[in-house]
């Protein structure tokens, strides 16, 4: 009776992707099998050796992945399933049948589907199961992997050591560089530090509107390559949405939203006055954050229209 065993990596870091593995081990197991058990209890060296064991000699092997910006926009536990059924799908592209499917946990993540009746869930079947175990070397080694490779592109964070989870130094980095497209926005605490100004501010009281408008320029700022360091900054006397660096400018960005152009576009808005009061909320900002001093502060606008928010245009004030 062949079982497919399923197991999840990735869940709870601010960063990176999750990850499902799914495995069926060969019927007469191969000594290696008996050193199989919850990958966190392994060293790397030694899942790394697993891990080619399982990929090259198990019948059917699978992994389900779930980037964070998709993670982002249907939440956790719909991540789970759709992880899950990517990596079962994997598994069933080899045409190997099983008779029983062993989920770690508690939750039935295949529920809904025709699937559903084959499983069975276990606490601490990555422990105990040898197939979950496998499932979770593999799930383990391929994110890992994947964010050692993310690392050679954004070196500031240190994803090469803590892959992604909420350590004290990936902390430090998020709130000296910002973030990167690769963390979850939706996790706290980085939902709080792109929302929340810097220390001494205080939250912006804003609309529902408002914050969906500024969440979409934040997006298209990240992926224009800029580092987002402060979103909703207020104090007493001033305010700024979003405040970014890229290359060595520090920008300072009003976020103006129109349902339609009748009133005039973002620079109609942005008149001498406002200008003022822009410049000097950037003036305090600076003062709070003395590290930003050396970059050159510029002021911008952006245009955010329709209620599919979409950004029409940035653009520097000169």
């Amino acid at each position: 009776m062949a079982i497919l065993g399923i197991d999840e990596v990735g869940r709870g870091p601010l960063a990176g992707p999750l990850v499902v593995g799914a495995v069926i081990l060969p019927d007469e197991k191969p000594e290696w099998v008996a050193e199989l058990k919850d990958s966190k209890k392994l060293s790397a060296k030694k899942r790394e050796e697993l891990n080619k064991r399982i990929m090259s000699e198990a019948p059917a092997t699978g992994l389900g992945w779930v980037a964070a910006s998709e993670l982002d926009k249907i939440g956790i536990s719909e991540a789970l399933k759709l992880a899950t059924r990517r990596a079962v799908e994997e598994v069933q592209s080899h045409h190997f049948s099983f008779s029983k499917i062993v989920i770690d946990g508690k939750v039935n993540f295949l529920q809904g589907t025709k699937l559903a009746n084959y499983v069975s869930t276990m606490v601490k079947a990555d422990d105990l199961v040898k197939e979950v175990s496998a499932a979770s070397i593999i799930a383990k080694v391929a994110r890992d992997n994947y964010m050692v490779k993310l690392a050679e592109k954004y070196p500031q964070y240190g994803f090469e050591s803590h892959v992604g989870y909420g350590t004290a130094k990936h902390k430090a980095a998020i709130n000296e560089f910002g973030i990167c497209p690769e963390h979850r926005k939706s996790f706290e605490p980085i939902k709080s530090m792109v929302e929340f100004s810097r220390p001494g501010g205080v939250v912006k009281n804003t609309t529902k509107i408002g914050m969906k408008a500024e969440e979409a320029v934040a997006e298209r700022l990240i992926h224009d390559g800029h580092r987002i360091v402060a979103r909703n900054f207020k104090t007493s006397s001033c305010e700024i949405d979003i405040v970014s660096i890229l290359d060595q400018n520090v920008y300072f960005t009003e976020v103006k939203y129109r349902r339609n152009k009748v009133c005039g576009g973002g620079l109609a808005a942005i008149t001498p006055v406002k200008q003022k009061q822009m410049k000097y909320a950037a003036e305090v900002f600076l003062k709070m954050n003395p590290q930003y001093t050396k970059l050159q502060p510029l002021l911008a606008v952006a245009e955010v229209k329709g209620e599919d928010f979409i950004v029409e245009d940035w653009f520097e004030l000169t």
